[in-house]
């Protein structure tokens, strides 16, 4: 099940440059335990199974990540194994310096997990991509990988 929240619109300054964003909630359940999904995310040799795209990622607070052969990027806020990730996130066409973040919590459920998210900050010009992106390259593949 993937479901859709609304958003809320919001301001946010970034080196001075004043834009509106939006924030994203979405969920997603997996039939699989809250350890595969966080490792399909902190993974990188899972990570780029289910993108299709290289990525690097550190595991370790203030440690980098690169995804979808370095479209987006960021680095780890927080890291709750098997339960949160919290992220600094930006995609390569964004202005230069600004940062959304993403939070992934993961909660066990009757036959699996169910992951909230949240993304604060995302340029509310990119607004409708990045949240069908989320949908299209994160939550349908991660399914198709762990519940296959």
């Amino acid at each position: 099940m993937i479901d859709r929240y609304p958003f809320t619109d919001c301001g946010y300054e970034t080196r001075g440059l004043k834009m509106q964003t939006k924030n994203i909630r979405q969920t997603a359940t997996f039939k699989t335990g809250p350890h595969q999904v966080y490792e399909a995310l902190m993974d990188a040799k899972q990570h780029a199974l289910f993108t299709g795209g290289k990525a690097t990622i550190s595991r370790k607070i203030g440690g980098k990540f690169s995804v979808f052969d370095g479209y987006a990027e960021g680095s780890n806020i927080e890291l709750l194994p098997d339960t949160k990730i919290v992220q600094s996130w930006r995609a390569g066409d964004w202005p230069e310096g600004h940062y959304s973040r993403a939070t992934f919590s993961l909660k066990a459920i009757s036959g699996g997990t169910r992951l909230t998210f949240t993304q604060t900050g995302v340029p509310a010009d990119q607004y409708d991509d990045i949240a069908q992106g989320w949908r299209d390259y994160y939550w349908t593949p991660m399914k198709e990988l762990l519940e296959s």
